[in-house]
């Protein structure tokens, strides 16, 4: 009796759930790896075209797309069936050119276009581009938008600035004694404002309150944003040398930034500035950042070196490295 109760709740419990996977964009196998976040084993390698370089999951959660870069010259995305691991047919952006990073808002998606100097918006309903923003900067690279797209923050690199974008209602410019202007003709729009940082920063971090930014150069500076006053707050030298991405941890306690020269993943106090940690994870260069949501590890794409590595944020020690094909970079999470 006791026994058949036990089949019967097993029964009603249904499968255990599946480990999230691990998303790892390799850009010399040209594919997306899904990788088993308890194993760490491949589970499958997904061709996904030239020169891929981020990847984001998208609300059906069965769908993930990756850019397609090639230097700022291509103008598609690669679609991923992500249930059955497969490529699905290319989504173009055209006339925009060179995606790159990914912000997902509900049902909008926004891009950073980086030889159109711009950034723009997708309805992941419709697949129409909805909304174009313009930097006038060069490689803009990175975008973030805050939970109502009230506020959107993009990095050009190239340019050594941030590009903060700030919701207002545009209304007609009338001459005195000139008749009202038709409802029309006011609209919802955005104020640009353009924040000097440092040389090739590109990668930046939005504090867990939405208060500060945070964005790390190439000299090994790190600049602090103030979101209130869209303006620097604070620099400092962090010693990380070629910065390459940067991420909170959930508990917002730690800054971890990634290299593009160096051996250390780099873990800064988010209070003091000071650093906490110099992690040693590869030998010649780190790339992109996926933290693991409850905060236990992070993961960190080794382009050089071909692996990705695994770091216990308890410990603050690498613990294990994934062979997911060669050149990862961009990374992304996939809870099913």
């Amino acid at each position: 009796m006791k026994l058949a109760t036990l089949f019967l709740a097993a029964a009603l419990m249904g499968p255990a759930a599946a480990a999230p996977t691990l998303l790892v964009v390799t850009k010399q196998a040209h594919a997306l790896a899904l990788v088993d976040s308890e194993t760490l084993k491949l589970v499958a390698a997904v061709p996904i075209g030239e020169d891929p370089h981020e990847v984001v999951v998208l609300p059906d959660n069965k769908t993930a797309y990756v850019s397609h870069f090639g230097e700022g010259t291509l103008k598609t995305l690669a679609v991923v069936d992500l249930i059955h691991a497969k490529a699905l047919p290319d989504v173009s952006i055209a006339p925009l050119q060179g995606p790159h990073g990914f912000a997902l808002r509900g049902q909008t998606l926004w891009l950073t276009a980086d030889k159109s100097k711009a950034i723009f918006a997708m309805d992941l309903k419709t697949g129409e581009i909805t909304s174009v923003l313009g930097t006038g900067q060069d490689r803009t690279h990175m975008v973030w938008t805050n939970g109502d797209m009230s506020k959107i923050i993009a990095s050009n690199a190239v340019s050594a600035t941030m590009s903060i974008f700030d919701s207002r209602t545009d209304g007609p410019m009338l001459a005195p004694g000139a008749p009202p202007a038709p409802a029309s003709y006011t609209s919802p729009g955005y104020k640009h404002t353009l924040v000097p940082t440092g040389r090739l920063a590109e990668g930046f971090a939005v504090s867990p309150d939405e208060k500060e930014v945070w964005v790390g150069d190439a000299d090994g500076k790190i600049h602090i944003i103030d979101l209130a006053r869209d303006s620097v707050r604070e620099s400092f030298d962090a010693g990380v040398i070629g910065a390459n991405r940067l991420a909170y941890t959930p508990n917002g306690k730690y800054v971890v930034v990634t290299q593009k020269r160096g051996k250390d993943l780099v873990v800064i106090d988010a209070k003091s500035h000071a650093v906490a940690y110099r992690i040693p994870i590869e030998e010649n260069g780190a790339s992109g950042i996926q933290m693991q949501p409850d905060g236990k590890r992070v993961f960190i794409a080794c382009p050089r070196d071909h692996f990705v590595a695994v770091v216990d944020l308890k410990i603050m020690k690498r613990i294990a490295t994934i062979d997911a094909g060669r050149e990862p970079d961009g990374l992304g999470w996939w809870v099913h």
